[in-house]
Order: C-alpha cells, then sequence, then structure tokens
C-alpha cells in the first residue's frame, strides 16, 4: 500500500472510530498528523480488544500480552500481527486487525515512542484485565486512568517535543488523557455496571466521579495553557472542550452532548 493510500485508510478508519478526535488530527500539519493519526489508530486498536463485551477475558489476555510483545520489536513484521490475529478476524473490529499498518504509518523517527507507549498500555491493559477491572480505592483508579489515557497525554507531549521541541509538563499531560477518560468513565456507567464493570471506587458516587474529573480536567487546561499558538494546541483545545462540555451536559442530567453544541464548541474555537 503506497503512502497516499496508507494515510487515505487510516484517516477513513479515524473518522470511523472517533467523532472526538477526527477533527483535529485532520487539521493537523503533515508529518504531525500522521504521528498522531498513528498513535490514536494503535491505541484504539488494543482499546477495541480490552473493551469487547463478547471476548473471554483469556483471550483478551493472551491478545493484549501478544500485541505487547510484537510492538517492541525494533522493526515490525506484519506477518505476525497476522499470527497474531488470525483466529479473530471474523470478531475483532477492522481498526484492530489493521494495528500493523497504524504502526508502520508512523514517522520512522518518532514510530519507536508510539510503539513503547502503546506496548506499555496493551500489557498494563491485560493486567487490568486479569484482575477484572476491580477498583476499590483512588489510587486504583488513578493506576486505571493513567493506563488507558494518561500514558496517552504523556505519549502526545513526547510528540509535540519530537516536532517542534515544546516542552509540557508530564503531570498536566496525564490530567489532560485522565480526564478525557474520566469523561468517558461518567457518560458510559449504565453501559459498564450492565456488563459488570464499575470503574467508581467504593463508596464514590456521581458526584464524587464528577469532582475527579474537574480536577483532572483543569490539569488538562493548565498542560493547555502552557503551549504556544500552533497545531499542537489547536490539536489539544477541541477534545479538552468537548470533555468539558460533555461532563456539564451530563452533570446537567443529559446522555451525552448533542451535535449541535459539538459543532457550535468546534467552529468556536476555530474561529478565536
Amino acid at each position: 500500500m503506497g503512502k497516499s493510500a496508507q494515510h487515505k485508510e487510516a484517516m477513513k478508519s479515524l473518522a470511523a472510530t472517533s467523532r472526538t478526535f477526527y477533527i483535529p488530527i485532520s487539521r493537523l500539519v503533515p508529518g504531525l498528523q500522521e504521528a498522531v493519526a498513528s498513535a490514536y489508530l494503535c491505541m484504539r486498536a488494543i482499546d477495541e480488544i480490552e473493551d469487547d463485551p463478547h471476548l473471554p477475558a483469556p483471550d483478551k489476555i493472551k491478545l493484549l500480552r501478544q500485541v505487547a510483545v510484537f510492538l517492541k520489536n525494533a522493526e515490525l513484521d506484519p506477518r505476525e500481527a497476522e499470527v497474531i490475529f488470525a483466529n479473530y478476524k471474523k470478531s475483532l473490529p477492522k481498526v484492530t486487525l489493521k494495528l500493523a499498518d497504524w504502526a508502520l504509518f508512523c514517522p520512522s523517527t518518532i514510530a519507536p515512542t508510539v510503539w513503547a507507549a502503546t506496548a506499555e498500555m496493551a500489557a498494563g491493559m491485560a493486567d487490568w484485565v486479569e484482575r477484572n477491572w476491580v477498583i476499590r480505592t483512588e489510587k486504583d483508579l488513578d493506576d486505571y486512568t493513567y493506563c488507558v489515557a494518561g500514558a496517552v497525554g504523556v505519549l502526545l507531549s513526547d510528540i509535540w517535543n519530537w516536532y517542534d521541541g515544546t516542552e509540557t509538563d508530564y503531570e498536566e499531560a496525564t490530567g489532560f488523557g485522565r480526564g478525557l477518560q474520566t469523561v468517558n468513565i461518567v457518560r458510559n456507567r449504565k453501559e459498564d455496571l450492565e456488563r459488570g464493570v464499575d470503574f467508581f471506587p467504593d463508596g464514590w458516587d456521581l458526584q464524587d466521579m464528577f469532582a475527579y474529573t474537574r480536577r483532572n480536567l483543569q490539569l488538562g487546561q493548565a498542560y493547555i495553557e502552557d503551549l504556544k499558538p500552533g497545531p499542537v494546541l489547536d490539536f489539544c483545545r477541541i477534545p479538552l472542550a468537548l470533555a468539558s462540555g460533555t461532563l456539564e451536559a451530563l452533570a446537567a442530567g443529559k446522555s451525552k452532548l448533542s451535535r449541535t453544541s459539538v459543532l457550535e464548541i468546534v467552529q468556536r474555537l476555530q474561529s478565536s
């Protein structure tokens, strides 16, 4: 697959899998766009394994750990991914089955960083599946949300530094990713409970999770306030604003942020 076809396929998959991230990624400059799209799609690929409601836990653990080993290779061989997913072609989504394509789509000078971060996430996800996502304390919640989202904020910081030397605070970067994730936890609470998973620490109610999420979104706000004007800031502002808007919609008793509100937020940010 040539680069132009590969790029088209990646952006098509991105549009199909994320309303939140497709818009800011599609507006990134060449090079940076490929790096962030690759990172997002790789992590979405393993996220689909962790979240699959029909895949037995032992299969999830096996697949995630095999993916972690695969991504730790200095040079990726797509044939190894074919072997990993051979028995799951009818059950796993396309974004997962094409993991090797997304990994190889990344610019070569930042690819090892993206692969290593995705490998670490896959291994961490396997551990959480093994624990049946049991979260008892706020520290457990911190550990889980770092594994699946805070680490993404750190990876983005590494990508910004690779792109133009931008320096960012890793604690704020973690809060940026963690805040986006906990908005999803609140939004998906009903579905999670139906599948027997409760991400709320013992004794926590919605207000406790709202407070936790707001603290992390505030760190995310501090994170973007340190960014200079340009494509990196433009990228980060949109998902943060959408997450904040979604949280306030949930706090008001709505199930999600309306499509009209999404478009209004994006248009406001694009014109400012």
